[in-house]
């Protein structure tokens, strides 16, 4: 017994997300560690810890194939910088121009793809960490080739696990990534529920935004699993690949259905006060869920997926409750019965898919399995994603431009004031400095507090372990703690890397002596991001609200045209429809985020917040309205009753690429034309015999039509705020 729980401890830690990354860390600090002190050279440690640092940062997930070639073009711009720093830094004048050019250069590059973005900020810190080993060590005697020979020896030690690791556990980032998939999905579904609540008078737009921020959360997730898919797919793939692969599939088609709705809640509430339907409603998405939640383990610890009974009873007593209403029917009910109906079978579909988790399950229809590969596929494409993005008016080139002169007021600050390890404000300068003003804010914040935290348990470690041994085992630990904590917790990550930087320093000489230096540094390099975030180019939201605003409406409309093509052809989850789908999620993600971004500026920039939560609203509902069409989607036969509905649908894509070009452009609204009204009232009362496939479409572009002058309402208020956009 003892044993058996020792290893399902081992297996449950071994899934731990970070674990991984913070071994793999672990074994390349240790080991570095462990020959500084059997050689008796500590002082050649701290490079090679700095260079493992740059390369585990410039890490990104991708098979041992890719991650070899990216090891090869990183160990190359690494030693490149390297010796270019190592060139240029006793020359006051030249250093700032190369590194003012450098790093507006490298920030560019990361408009080619994340992998590039990484490489390139990871180079970036290589070559701050070269000027600071090279101050540390001014007038020693060095050979000029003796530190960039040791950072890149770092870099090379850690990517070379990196491979290794990554060609003996090719799923494991696949498994790590669907489980985080599924447990957010079901924590969507949960909150979903809550809309259900048969409670009069709930305010439905609190948790309307709750979950446009949480479906956000949602698509990054759908997103880094794809990529980690996609990285590991070969012309054949395995059996656990075409697993992985089917469930997130699922996982796709669990988000349209979770994220569809099918008539606004209130009037549900209204409607069905006095039934129990709502209520079941709510408590099979919360059991749907829970089991979503659950089904992660099993995903993580490659265990058999055990279907949820309780699901399946909710679906029943649901379906039971449903046949109440249909046989004996109450004047209310007629005009949202159909839409009841339409929730209940969206919620049957989105359980069996669920019981389809099972690895010995069989796929429910034939299905197209390729994936969209947004990585440059030429050096021509490559070289034209850069182009496109040199120009004022994208956030990149701003971002580029302001870092590059953060940088260069820092370098001209040390040499001002004569600083003392001075070039620790050029790095605290680099990580705090982000694209926008709220996340800068707050690593600011964060940075100031994390290394004040690390200094002092850095003092109170050499007060209470003397011992050079007993510190560089610390300082191992430190460095894990630090890759273990540094996307979720900030402020622990940089204290913990102040103390790896403290007791590494102190094995050479007197770590006592960094305290106050890296501490004003600190603060020094923080001060100059924000300043510069507010006032070198700034980049507010407030100021491009329209223009983000724009992208969710063009998306929903090619969405709603890849529905309706498939109201025609019949369902079928192809490339395209796939495709435009997670452009629409995307685009809604987008917009959450601005807003988010937004409220964290300062106050005298919020002049659109009201007006754009208000438009996230409408245009989170109606992509909501379009999931539910995508979700019922099956072919119409009858054409005579499809025409008026191919005319409604136009005329709705129509309008959204119209409201789309004026958000983008910032040119006035066009008013609704008298088309629009007859319309959405001849969709508001169907043929009485149409059939059911026929009604769903109509309720749903019904549905849809009645959002167009809110949302054109509210579109003219994005426009009206503010005239044409500054660059």
């Amino acid at each position: 017994m003892p044993t058996f729980s020792l290893s399902q401890s081992l297996r449950r830690l071994w899934a731990v997300d970070t674990f991984p990354y913070s071994l793999r860390i672990f074994i390349a600090l240790s080991s570095t560690m462990a020959v500084g002190w059997l050689a008796d050279e500590m002082a050649l440690v701290m490079p090679l810890f700095l260079g493992t640092i740059a390369s585990a940062l410039a890490e990104t997930d991708d098979n041992w194939r890719g991650r070899l070639n990216a090891l090869l073009v990183t160990l190359l711009c690494f030693a490149l910088a390297s010796f270019a720093v190592q060139a240029l830094f006793a020359h006051p004048w030249l250093f700032p121009v190369g590194m003012v050019l450098a790093t507006f250069s490298l920030t560019m590059l990361g408009a080619i793809s994340p992998r590039y973005q990484a490489i390139a900020y990871g180079t970036l810190i290589l070559s701050i960490y070269t000027t600071i080993g090279m101050d540390q060590h001014r007038g020693h005697g060095d050979a000029f080739w003796l530190e960039p020979v040791l950072l890149v020896g770092g870099a090379a030690w850690y990517g070379l696990l990196s491979v290794l690791w990554s060609a003996l556990f090719t799923h494991q980032p696949v498994q790590q990534n669907l489980a985080q998939l599924y447990r957010v999905l079901g924590g969507y579904l949960q909150l979903k529920a809550g809309l259900f609540e048969p409670v009069r008078g709930m305010d439905q737009e609190v948790k309307r935004l709750a979950l446009a921020q949480r479906n956000g959360q949602i698509v990054t997730a759908l997103n880094a699993t794809k990529e980690s898919i996609l990285n590991r797919m070969e012309a054949v793939p395995s059996h656990r690949m075409q697993y992985y692969l089917r469930l997130y599939f699922i996982a796709q088609e669990v988000h349209e259905r979770a994220s569809s709705s099918h008539s606004p809640y209130s009037e549900l509430t209204e409607a069905f006060f006095h039934s129990d339907v709502l209520f079941r409603c709510q408590r099979l998405l919360n059991l749907q869920g829970g089991a979503c939640i659950r089904l992660a383990r099993p995903i993580l610890l490659r265990q058999p997926v055990r279907p949820d009974v309780r699901s399946a009873q909710a679906l029943e007593d649901l379906q039971a409750a449903l046949l109440h209403l249909e046989v004996q029917p109450e004047p209310g009910w007629e005009r949202l019965l159909p839409s009841l109906t339409a929730l209940a079978k969206n919620l049957g579909t989105l359980q069996s898919r669920l019981n389809s988790t099972s690895q010995n399950a069989a796929e429910a229809e034939p299905q197209d399995h390729s994936l969209l590969d947004r990585s440059p596929q030429s050096l021509r494409e490559a070289v034209d994603r850069v182009r496109l993005q040199l120009t004022p008016s994208t956030p990149l080139f701003r971002h580029a431009v302001r870092l590059s002169l953060a940088l260069a007021i820092g370098y001209g600050l040390l040499h001002w004031l004569h600083a003392r390890q001075g070039y620790w404000i050029l790095l605290t300068t680099l990580f705090v400095c982000q694209q926008s003003f709220g996340a800068t804010a707050k690593r600011m914040v964060q940075r100031v507090l994390g290394t004040t935290m690390g200094l002092v348990a850095g003092w109170a470690l050499f007060r209470l372990f003397p011992s050079l041994l007993v510190q560089s085992l610390f300082a191992v630990a430190a460095g894990v703690v630090f890759f273990g904590n540094r996307t979720k917790h900030y402020a622990l990550a940089t204290g913990a890397m102040t103390l790896l930087v403290l007791l590494s320093f102190n094995q050479i000489g007197d770590g006592y002596g960094l305290i106050v230096p890296r501490l004003v540094d600190t603060v020094l390099g923080s001060l100059i991001a924000g300043l510069a975030v507010f006032l070198i180019l700034p980049d507010w939201q407030g100021r491009r609200m329209h223009e983000v605003a724009a992208k969710p409406l063009a998306a929903c409309s090619q969405y709603l045209r890849e529905i309706m093509a498939q109201y025609h052809s019949g369902k079928h989850d192809d490339l395209a429809y796939r495709t435009a789908r997670r452009n629409a999620h995307n685009a809604d993600a987008a917009l959450s985020t601005a807003l988010s971004n937004l409220f964290q500026e300062p106050g005298f920039l919020q002049g659109r917040g009201d007006s754009g939560l208000r438009f996230l609203l409408l245009s989170h509902t109606l992509l909501n309205y379009l999931s539910a069409l995508g979700a019922h989607r099956e072919a119409l036969l009858d054409v005579g009753a499809d025409a008026p509905t191919a005319q409604a649908a136009a005329h709705v894509e129509a309008v959204l690429d119209q409201l789309a070009h004026s958000l983008a452009r910032n040119q006035p609204v066009q008013p609704a034309d008298t088309l629009e009204s007859a319309l959405v009232d001849a969709l508001q009362h169907p043929v009485a015999d149409a059939a059911p496939a026929h009604r769903v479409v109509q309720a749903q572009l019904a549905l849809i039509g009645q959002l167009l002058p809110p949302l054109r309402v509210q579109a003219a208020r994005l426009l009206a705020l503010d005239g044409p956009t500054p660059v």
